[in-house]
């Protein structure tokens, strides 16, 4: 049964690095508490901007309850949402970009407050991951929220 807690998160997330036990020491004394970790195996991210990527989120918590992992960046403009590996490459859609295989994306140390990138839904350590089919519904709904339909 997997960890359900921050250090099932820890885990779930460095299990992606070459040297997952030294990425997690490295990460752990960082003062700044991220880490640059590869997309593309075991998640990619679709990064929106938060204009789209706030209501996207509600419409994802009403429709499912229980979202994968979502970040936000320091600067309060773009949401990564983690999706399955090889979304990315797939994803068609303006303004949304994609990490996947062959790109690295900053993460935070799962329950660790930092000054720059935070988690807005925090890993649970399941290595639950967000729909993309309703990902993209759910986009769908927000945008037209947005323009008043």
């Amino acid at each position: 049964m997997a960890d359900t807690g921050a250090k099932g998160a820890v885990e779930w997330l460095a299990s992606v690095a070459d040297d997952p036990r030294g990425c997690r020491r490295e990460w752990e004394r960082s003062p700044l508490g991220v880490a640059l970790l590869p997309a593309g195996r075991q998640w990619d991210v679709l990064i929106v901007p938060v204009r789209i990527g706030y209501p996207t989120l509600d419409v994802l918590t009403r429709l499912m309850g229980r979202t994968g992992p979502v970040l936000a960046d320091f600067g309060e403009e773009r949401m990564g949402f983690f999706v399955p590996p090889g979304t990315a490459a797939r994803w068609l859609g303006t303004g949304v970009r994609g990490a996947g295989r062959g790109t690295w994306i900053v993460v935070p140390y799962p329950g660790r407050p930092t000054g720059g990138v935070r988690w807005l839904i925090p890993p649970d350590g399941t290595g639950h991951l967000t729909d993309p089919v309703v990902l993209e519904l759910a986009m769908h709904e927000a945008a037209a929220r947005l323009a008043g339909g």
